[in-house]
């Protein structure tokens, strides 16, 4: 495994992030099986990935609760471990069940960290961006659970640039705690946030952790254009649909071409196109099976030239739809 700093920080994170989300049963193709989810947490922690990503509402706190439960388990030195957690979203109906208020962020963060079983949050995450509460009470709270210990840094997710940017300005003009990461829709097939958010954080310093760097499975070449697929993941969803373009065919076309010469795999060559771009710091991965995980980490092995690296680029130019910001 390698490891880089996150962004401009002295955070040292794994080149793969593990993500969490498809631990618990919040959904029909998520991984109901706790000691899977822990055999996979276990081989992750033996590829020498430290660094793990979860939320809050992935299964209304049973992803949290499962990270935690095998992390206490595998016994690690704690401070080798970056663990990341998000809030944001519904927890529970009525009043104060989700946002970004003060009151919501800081009882969330009390229940993430019984959850997680630990001590403290390494980079606790706004999940979305809340319209209906002024952002200088969200970096308020935030600061708050810096100073008392039960958070180290704080990172954002999946916004307009201009609105993480009017953050890290107010941040800065109110001497809270800034923003060092950012969670955004980043893969070979999804590139609309090169023409938003990834360009400011070049900018400021911000570390890039992708979510869905394999496009929901698009890039591992499971599906193909007559309609066949193989995936626990409906292919007759939006979130996939919106992938069937032919400049997206015509790019896992590519990975695969490449993937061929190198006695690689498709996923292998995604992946190691984000490990190639400077931004990037960590993909986050989302493996359902030890296989699958141990196939994300052969990406480490890859090498891409810049020949290949335009090719695999030459068929999309990335435009950003204000729309997709606010998902």
């Amino acid at each position: 495994m390698e490891y880089t700093n996150l962004g401009t920080t002295g955070l040292e994170v794994s080149r793969l992030c593990l993500g969490c989300m498809n631990f618990g049963t919040g959904q029909p193709w998520m991984i109901h099986d706790r000691e899977q989810s822990r055999a996979v947490i276990d081989r992750a922690l033996e590829l020498g990935i430290t660094f793990f990503d979860t939320a809050n509402v992935y299964s209304r706190g049973e992803s949290e609760a499962i990270l935690g439960d095998a992390l206490a388990a595998a016994d690690r030195d704690r401070s080798e471990l970056v663990v990341a957690t998000k809030v944001f979203g519904p927890m529970h109906e009525g009043p104060n069940g989700r946002g970004l208020s003060r009151k919501h962020v800081l009882d969330q963060a009390e229940a993430s960290l019984e959850r997680l079983g630990t001590d403290y949050i390494d980079l606790y995450q706004i999940h979305r961006w809340d319209d209906e509460t002024p952002i200088e009470e969200t970096l308020s709270a935030l600061d708050s659970l810096v100073e008392a210990g039960d958070v180290r840094y704080v990172g954002a997710s999946t916004m307009p640039a201009w609105k993480f940017m009017k953050a890290l300005s107010a941040a800065d003009v109110d001497n809270y705690e800034r923003f060092v990461s950012m969670q955004c829709e980043y893969n070979l097939v999804d590139r609309h946030e090169e023409a938003n958010v990834l360009p400011l954080c070049a900018d400021q310093g911000i570390g890039v952790i992708p979510w869905s760097p394999l496009a929901g499975g698009f890039l591992t070449g499971k599906y193909e254009r007559d309609g066949g697929h193989d995936s626990g993941r409906a292919a007759t969803d939006e979130f996939m649909q919106k992938r069937f373009t032919e400049e997206n065919w015509t790019v896992l076309e590519r990975v695969r071409e490449i993937a061929a010469a190198r006695d690689a795999t498709p996923a292998q060559v995604s992946l190691a196109w984000l490990l190639h771009t400077d931004i990037v710091d960590a993909p986050i991965v989302g493996p359902r099976t030890i296989d699958h995980l141990e196939d994300d980490a052969g990406a480490l092995e890859i090498d891409l030239s810049e020949s290949d690296r335009e090719r695999l680029e030459a068929p999309i130019t990335p435009a950003w739809n204000p729309e997709i910001g606010d998902v």
